[in-house]
């Protein structure tokens, strides 16, 4: 799926791959026992029709018997819906089993999507997570069980109507049996020739999935500047690249039952040629010939559309190595061995000789930070945009892993507290807080699952949300939209702080929490900080400086490097210094506004 998750499948192996789904078929293993068992006689009633022609044949149509077989051609009724049943039966069984294995899967891939770090997800597009994470698991499923099913009622189909083949003729059936033989020759190259036109297929999917998610979150976007054209043209581009890659496909693949149509002609006019030869002399009869011929057909059959069945088991195998490539893949940020457990509220948060970069191929977005601050003080970072603030609060509940140096709580470095633990002592409210679909209740919530009623009304109250609940018509039961889309920005990042309260963490971040509201909407969302902020560890970046002027400690960070700090009085007396020029120039700036 793109250059991100584009996969090189070498070879598939196929019992490997049913090998690695044994664990999620394991729990239903009898139903699925029993869907296969279903599938012998199945396959082996094929056989059936094939053989009861003969004595029907030599009876009736060619000795003239007034006593005709009349039990013949109820039997085959019989068997045929017999038949039916069983395949219905194994139909269901198949499905039911089938949607246990795929929920199983999906779970398994859930929580493996939870365990990743952040810059798995800066790397991917969401097409691509859905497309992995969910479409997968679906293909891989059906897939693996449908061939299953047809594998072995057609295993034992081509037993059974072989059985009858040698039965009526050996010599003709040495006829067919190499013919069957050929026909399987060309299958051995189709893998190797769809392969990479299959991965694009795939690629060119997710993409249609990332297309469809842009348009809803982006929708204002596209309305505000007029890009339903720029859309419409990428989505036509998408298309178009689906459709040549199908066509690619079916370049290389729709030879193959034309082929096969071929092959089966020349064995059966084979079989019809030398067979007449064989009445004539009567090595067989009339009745062991049509016998032989309809076993034959039947027999050929399946095979004659084994191409046309060729891409879906191709897809599904190469969905089952996607699955467990993502399964086994280890997360970046994990806990270490013998981590412990962080209970004890922190004493002194240092940065010591930290570095970090995005990539091993790219430069450092921070460079030697060094720093120590006391617990129960406000730390501000401020600095040019890109200069590295939000990058630098991120390290701290490990969104991302340092590249050098330490980060120490207490002494202690975080990369030996559990992840559970570590971030359950940090509440962090963003920019833009993201609030999942649901009520208003159930997002306040996730701050606390344990929380009571009495807590969760000093939260909403701390975070300056009463007024706007009360008067709701369902209150905390209100209906938000996916993404909070109901509420107004202000209201978003109450309801975020709302949950941080909850949290009751000791240590709190908070990444330019209202830069991006207006006046008005700032002043509420302030006091509910300052509220939040109270006997806390707090990092604050900030961008409108008038907010952060009674921090303990404010840290000029540009370039990835620390240029200043100290408190705001302090910097102010630094000429020429970093924080005075942004200091100055955001004043001129709100002068000139005013």
């Amino acid at each position: 799926m793109g250059n991100n998750i584009k996969e090189k499948i070498n070879n598939i192996d196929f019992v490997k791959n049913y090998k690695r789904m044994w664990p999620y078929i394991k729990p239903y293993w009898f139903r699925a026992l029993m869907a296969i068992l279903i599938c012998i006689p199945i396959g082996s009633l094929d056989a059936i029709i094939a053989l009861s022609l003969k004595p029907y044949m030599d009876i009736v149509m060619v000795d003239k018997s007034i006593q005709s077989p009349w039990y013949i051609p109820i039997g085959i009724v019989i068997f045929t819906c017999l038949q039916g049943f069983l395949n219905y039966l194994a139909t269901y069984l198949n499905t039911w089993v089938g949607g246990k294995i795929t929920c199983a899967l999906k779970m398994d891939l859930y929580k493996k999507l939870l365990t990743f770090e952040t810059t798995f997800f800066d790397s991917r597009k969401s097409g691509d997570i859905i497309y992995r994470f969910n479409k997968d698991a679906d293909q891989a499923c059906s897939g693996l069980l449908n061939n299953i099913k047809t594998f072995t009622s057609r295993l034992f189909s081509s037993i059974s109507l072989m059985a009858v083949l040698i039965y009526n003729s050996w010599q003709l059936s040495i006829i067919a049996i190499t013919v069957l033989g050929c026909a399987f020759l060309p299958l051995a190259k189709i893998r190797e020739r769809i392969k990479d036109v299959m991965n694009k297929s795939v690629a060119a999917g997710s993409q249609i999935i990332t297309i469809y998610n842009e348009t809803y979150s982006g929708n204002k976007t596209i309305s505000s500047y007029n890009l339903e054209k720029i859309q419409t043209n990428k989505f036509q581009k998408i298309l178009n690249n689906i459709f040549n890659f199908q066509i690619k496909i079916i370049q290389r693949t729709s030879w193959l039952s034309p082929m096969m149509h071929v092959i089966v002609s020349i064995g059966i006019g084979a079989a019809i040629g030398y067979g007449s030869h064989l009445i004539v002399t009567k090595a067989i009869t009339s009745g062991n010939f049509v016998s032989f011929i309809t076993a034959l057909i039947m027999l050929y059959t399946p095979i004659k559309n084994l191409g046309n069945n060729l891409n879906d088991v191709q897809f599904s195998f190469m969905a089952i190595d996607r699955i467990f490539g993502m399964l086994n893949k280890k997360p970046a940020i994990k806990n270490y061995e013998n981590c412990i457990e962080m209970k004890k509220l922190v004493k002194t948060i240092e940065y010591k000789k930290v570095s970090f970069k995005y990539g091993a191929k790219l430069p450092n977005v921070l460079e030697n930070i060094n720093f120590k601050i006391q617990a129960g003080t406000t730390t501000a970072f401020v600095g040019n945009s890109g200069g590295g603030k939000t990058t630098l609060v991120n390290l701290l509940p490990r969104f991302y892993d340092i590249t050098e140096g330490e980060i120490l709580f207490d002494g202690i470095n975080i990369k030996e507290y559990s992840l559970t633990s570590l971030r359950q002592n940090i509440a962090v409210v963003f920019q833009d807080n993201f609030l999942f679909s649901g009520t208003i209740r159930e997002n306040i919530l996730l701050g606390n699952q344990k929380a009571t009623e009495e807590e969760i009304r000093t939260a909403i109250k701390m975070a300056c949300l009463e007024e706007f609940i009360d008067s709701l018509e369902k209150g905390l039961e209100t209906e938000i939209g996916e993404r909070g889309i109901r509420l107004s920005g202000g209201q978003k990042q109450r309801v975020a702080i709302a949950r941080a309260f909850l949290k009751n963490a000791p240590i709190v971040i908070l990444d330019e929490a209202t830069s991006a509201l207006d006046n008005k909407a700032e002043a509420v969302v302030q006091k509910a900080i300052d509220n939040l902020m109270m006997d806390k560890t707090v990092f604050v970046i900030a961008h409108r400086l008038s907010t952060i002027q009674n921090a303990d400690k404010i840290i000029v960070v540009n370039q990835g490097h620390i240029v200043e700090e100290g408190t705001h009085n302090e910097l102010l007396n630094i000429e020429n210094g970093a924080y005075k020029t942004l200091y100055n120039a955001q004043f001129k700036n709100q002068e000139a506004t005013v």
